[in-house]
C-alpha cells in the first residue's frame, strides 16, 4: 500500500487516512487507485463493519492534484480512474462516516456526497469551484446535491463555486454535526463504534434500501459526468484556468 494513503482497523472500523498533507491531500493517481482498491477490500471482509476516511494534516482533501490534471490533457483512460472510485464509493454496501478539517475542495467535497455520515470540524471551508476552472460538476454532484440543497442552492454551489463552510453543509444536508477540531476524530470514531455495535446486515439492509431506488440513475449519471468532464478538461479555457489557479497555488 501506498504510504499516501494509511489504514488503520480497530474492532470492526477500518480508518483510512489520505496522507498527503503537505499538498492538503489533493489527489493523484496512484492515491485514486489505493483508495479505490482498499474500499473494494473493505466492502468483502466481513470483519470490517464501518469505514471513517479522514485526510492527514490541516485538510481533509483539496481536490485533484492539478499538474497531475494537466499532464492527462483530459486523456479518457486517466479520466477513468477517478470514475472506478466514485462508483465503488456509490455502491459501497457499508456504512462510510467521513471526518473532515480545513480545506475539502473539488473532489474533496463532492465524495461527502457519497457517505453515510459527514462530521466537519468548525474551520471546513468547502468548495466546488468547476465552473470557475471550466469544467462541469462531477462526482454525482449533479444529481445528488439539487436533493439535498434544492435547484437553486446546487447551482449556486456548483456554478458560482464559491466557498462555504462547515454550518452551512450542515443547513443544505451535507454535513451531519460541525464539532472543535479537537472532538472531530474522537466524535467520528464514535459514531463509527456504535454503528459497528449493531446488527451488520441490518445495518448493511437499511443503508441499501435509503439507495436502491436511484443506485442505476447514480451510476449512469457518475458516467455521464465523467465523459463530460473529460471533453472540458481538454478545452484550451479549462487548461488556462488550471495552469493558473496551479501558478497560484
Amino acid at each position: 500500500m501506498s504510504e499516501l494513503l494509511t489504514q488503520r482497523y480497530d474492532n470492526g472500523v477500518l480508518g483510512l487516512t489520505l496522507n498527503r498533507p503537505e499538498k492538503k491531500n489533493a489527489l493523484n493517481r496512484a492515491m485514486y487507485l489505493s483508495l479505490t482498491e482498499l474500499l473494494q477490500q473493505a466492502d468483502r471482509d466481513s470483519g470490517i463493519r464501518v469505514v471513517v476516511l479522514s485526510g492527514a494534516g490541516d485538510s481533509f482533501c483539496a481536490g485533484n492534484d492539478l499538474a497531475d490534471f494537466i499532464a492527462s490533457g483530459g486523456d479518457a483512460e486517466n479520466a477513468r480512474v477517478p470514475l472506478r472510485l466514485l462508483q465503488t464509493l456509490a455502491a459501497f454496501s457499508k456504512p462510510l462516516i467521513a471526518s473532515a478539517q480545513g480545506h475539502a475542495v473539488g473532489i474533496g467535497t463532492t465524495l461527502l456526497l457519497h457517505c453515510d455520515l459527514v462530521y466537519g470540524a468548525e474551520d471546513l471551508r468547502l468548495q466546488l469551484p468547476f465552473a470557475r476552472l471550466g469544467l462541469v460538476p462531477e462526482g454525482g454532484s449533479s444529481l445528488l446535491l439539487p436533493q439535498l440543497a434544492g435547484h437553486r442552492q446546487a447551482f449556486e454551489l456548483l456554478v458560482l463555486g464559491e466557498p462555504f463552510d462547515a454550518v452551512r453543509g450542515r443547513e443544505i444536508g451535507l454535513v451531519n454535526e460541525v464539532l472543535p477540531g479537537e472532538k472531530l476524530q474522537s466524535r467520528s470514531l464514535e459514531q463509527a463504534q456504535t454503528l459497528a455495535s449493531l446488527s451488520s446486515e441490518a445495518v448493511r439492509q437499511s443503508k441499501q434500501m435509503l439507495r436502491a431506488h436511484q443506485q442505476d440513475l447514480l451510476q449512469q449519471v457518475l458516467v455521464e459526468e465523467v465523459d463530460a468532464f473529460r471533453e472540458r478538461l481538454a478545452s484550451e479555457e479549462a487548461r488556462s484556468a488550471l495552469e493558473s489557479a496551479l501558478r497560484r497555488s
